[in-house]
């Protein structure tokens, strides 16, 4: 072979393996749905959001994906139609489209709109980006076009729902004599959080009262009077907890289950957050383990995530209605101011009224939900809690592990007993309503 036709022919294999590279499919596994999932985790640990907020964060994005990905299922059901003021969804996708990657591609385009750190989402979007164009540019323009179709039409859905004209009510009004009335508490006194969540709309819920629950024992110090006797018991079991030492299980569970991301350090002459999850997200943890567990499929992942958080969102709605209508005074303040001005509680005092424990409802309803796709008496160790420094926990059931999340709450020394038990039972009734209300599989 002479020297013309050699590189005749390296320069054809060339333009021949360079279109060959070019169109390989790109292949969109679950895993890449968790990994979005999880790295929006992570901005909002670093961006610190309150548990609600965190709800409407991890929503929103999850169903443009479903969205996304389900407009034309013979499996799934479009949830236009089925949840609060979405109306259908416009957008026809073509041959060429690949509806994994577009539902990925609508995630990050929604998630990038809700955090502080919105560089943080761009630089994870721009690396796939990359990547995907590289593999198959026909292939991820097309599913990127659909992707953003869809993902804009819940984006302008997503901002009738009244947040932006909460960021602007008054905050709670601390200066109170009634005895009864929630007090910002130690170490940082933070105003109350959210007051007026409850004007949200709702995703599933008819309004933010369709489950409120029995009010709380009537305010009492008298000895012997209900809500004394709830008083002194958080009192009796963390004086009794901190006799059995640091590595009692009840230190164990109120720790692994504390999500509380305001808890402040004292250093000196400084003070800092110390970053955690948030109880949705101990929740969307256990959905991924359960995805993980039973390989679901892409599919089936995008269902659950979608279904958890619909569900989780609607639950701090429900809560924080409550919250904010009763107003109740935190163990802590009245121990301290009648009890003993020594005591503190296992774990720092979230800053927002007691009644009823939003970790409760939340669970109440994460587990319902749960249980809904993978079934009663589902087995799991939760390793949610390992990358803040926490060991895994065994349950037996989702429905368990939320009655362990809701004691929790009592170990911690920040819920009286009333908030604990009505409030997982007001969580049972939001999950049961997003299982019989809104239809995902047809």
């Amino acid at each position: 072979m002479n020297l013309k036709s050699l590189i005749f022919s390296s320069i054809l294999f060339a333009f021949f393996f360079s279109c060959q590279k070019q169109d390989q499919p790109i292949i969109i596994t679950a895993e890449d749905y968790h990994n979005a999932v999880d790295r929006l985790t992570e901005v909002m640990v670093h961006d610190i959001f309150s548990p609600p907020v965190a709800s409407r964060i991890y929503t929103y994005p999850n169903i443009a994906a479903y969205e996304t990905l389900n407009q034309n299922s013979k499996t799934y059901k479009s949830l236009a139609k089925q949840l609060k003021e979405l109306d259908t969804i416009q957008g026809t996708a073509n041959a060429n489209t690949n509806l994994r990657l577009s539902a990925i591609i609508a995630y990050i385009n929604i998630a990038k709109e809700l955090v502080f750190s919105k560089e943080k989402i761009t630089i994870y979007r721009d690396s796939l980006y990359t990547v995907w164009n590289t593999k198959n540019p026909n292939e991820f323009n097309d599913s990127k076009d659909y992707g953003i179709a869809i993902s804009d039409q819940i984006l302008t859905w997503m901002n009738s729902d009244n947040y932006a004209k909460t960021r602007t009510m008054p905050d709670y009004n601390i200066y109170t004599k009634n005895p009864s009335q929630w007090e910002p508490t130690p170490p940082a006194y933070m105003k109350g959080i959210e007051p007026h969540w409850n004007k949200l709309r709702t995703f599933a819920l008819d309004s933010a009262a369709q489950f409120k629950p029995t009010p709380h024992p009537e305010f009492s110090l008298e000895e012997g009077s209900a809500f004394h006797n709830e008083l002194m018991e958080v009192y009796n079991i963390t004086n009794d907890i901190r006799e059995k030492g640091d590595e009692s299980e009840e230190i164990q569970i109120a720790r692994f289950w504390d999500c509380n991301p305001f808890v402040s350090v004292n250093k000196g002459h400084f003070m800092f957050a110390e970053k955690k999850i948030t109880p949705g997200a101990h929740w969307i943890g256990i959905c991924k383990i359960a995805c993980k567990e039973t390989n679901s499929d892409f599919e089936k992942t995008v269902y659950a995530y979608t279904k958890t958080s619909i569900a989780i969102a609607d639950a701090f709605i429900s809560c924080w209605d409550e919250k904010y209508r009763s107003n109740l005074i935190r163990p802590e303040t009245l121990i301290n101011r009648y009890i003993d001005t020594e005591w503190t509680p296992i774990l720092q005092t979230p800053p927002f009224p007691e009644y009823t424990s939003g970790h409760s409802v939340v669970s109440g309803a994460s587990s319902e939900v749960l249980t809904s796709i993978f079934g009663d008496d589902f087995a799991f160790n939760d390793t949610t809690e390992l990358p803040y420094g926490l060991p895994m926990r065994q349950f037996q059931s989702f429905r368990l592990a939320a009655q362990e999340a809701a004691m929790s709450r009592m170990y911690g020394s920040i819920h009286y007993r009333a908030a604990v038990e009505v409030g997982i039972d007001q969580g049972i009734k939001v999950g049961t309503l997003v299982n019989d209300k809104v239809s995902f599989i047809k």
